[in-house]
């Protein structure tokens, strides 16, 4: 591992101290951890790991501060998937809805590292978001702003936009998981 991956890491246990994952006390960080799994899994590059530890950063740890660290720590390069991969760093956030169909809409053009990152990103989340639902029931939803049907609507929607001229397995992946989502969602 380069000492560069090693300092993204350090920077996202920065970034993400304190913060839990909705509905847990499981810290945060894990999700990253788990995202840049799956994008090492996949054939990543060392920026696309490096983002995919970092995707959320800007969002949730700081906006325009984190921007410029990750510009001057780890280069533009890999600013440049986080910021891709960056729903609205604006506070307070726009409606959900809207939130969610302009980042749907910003996918079209997006290129193939940031679609990496957002296929893992979303297929851990879809992943985790099914085994509390099996585990807990249909509570989880409340979690989400977008509740059941918002939340089933934008990961069909993301998975669907992301296949549109990106041909990778983990978009395969991400669409077979959403429809389990959506099974487990019947059933509970």
């Amino acid at each position: 591992m380069s000492s560069r991956l090693e300092h993204a890491i350090a920077l996202a246990v920065e970034l993400h101290r304190g913060q839990t994952r909705k509905g847990g006390s499981a810290p945060y960080v894990l999700h990253p951890f788990a995202v840049a799994a799956l994008v090492a899994d996949h054939g990543g590059t060392e920026d696309e790991i490096a983002a995919a530890l970092l995707h959320d950063a800007i969002e949730d740890s700081g906006g325009d501060a984190a921007r410029a660290r990750l510009r001057d720590e780890l280069g533009p390069n890999v600013l440049a998937i986080v910021e891709g991969c960056t729903d609205t760093d604006r506070v307070p956030k726009p409606p959900w809805r809207e939130r969610k169909e302009a980042f749907i809409a910003s996918l079209a053009g997006a290129p193939a590292s940031v679609r990496l990152v957002i296929a893992a990103d979303k297929l851990h989340n879809a992943r985790t978001t099914r085994r509390d639902l099996e585990r807990l029931g249909p509570v989880v939803w409340e979690r989400f702003r977008g509740g059941r049907d918002g939340s089933l609507w934008y990961y069909r929607r993301v998975a669907e936009e992301l296949a549109r001229g990106f041909e990778h397995p983990i978009v395969r992946e991400l669409a077979d998981e959403v429809s389990a989502l959506a099974t487990a969602a019947d059933v509970a």
